[in-house]
């Protein structure tokens, strides 16, 4: 279950030798995955603090806050991977590419747990 849970990880561990067999760009792996990597930890560190609160409103601003300026966030990464290389379009292609399969992975694992976790109510 907990591999089950870190698939996006595992992904992402699988990923490297396949973009190093492949030939394809690593700027774009690692871009791709320092944008992943630090967008999971923010999401973590904000659903603790939004699991925390009582108040309806910090958990709506901080799990949206968190949804919109993760995605940013990601987005302005792979810009800066694609700018930085000269405009290298395989570069931003594969960061991009990246991290749609790591998202995938990802919201396809939590839909499928969501129903088993356990949730407290919000207070009326």
């Amino acid at each position: 279950m907990v591999l089950m849970r870190q698939l996006d990880l595992v992904i992402l561990a699988v990923a490297l030798p396949i973009f190093v067999v492949a030939g394809w760009p690593l700027f774009g792996y690692a871009a791709g995955a320092f944008a992943w990597l630090v967008q999971r930890a923010i999401a973590e560190v904000l659903g603790r603090r939004a699991a925390a609160s009582d108040d309806p409103k910090t958990v709506v601003g901080l799990t949206a806050g968190s949804m919109i300026g993760r995605g940013w966030f990601v987005a302005l990464t792979i810009f800066g991977a694609y700018l930085a290389a000269g405009s290298d379009d395989a570069v931003g292609l594969a960061a991009a590419v990246l991290v749609i399969v790591l998202f995938t992975a990802y919201f396809t694992v939590s839909l499928i747990f969501r129903p088993f976790e356990n949730h407290r109510e919000l207070p009326s």
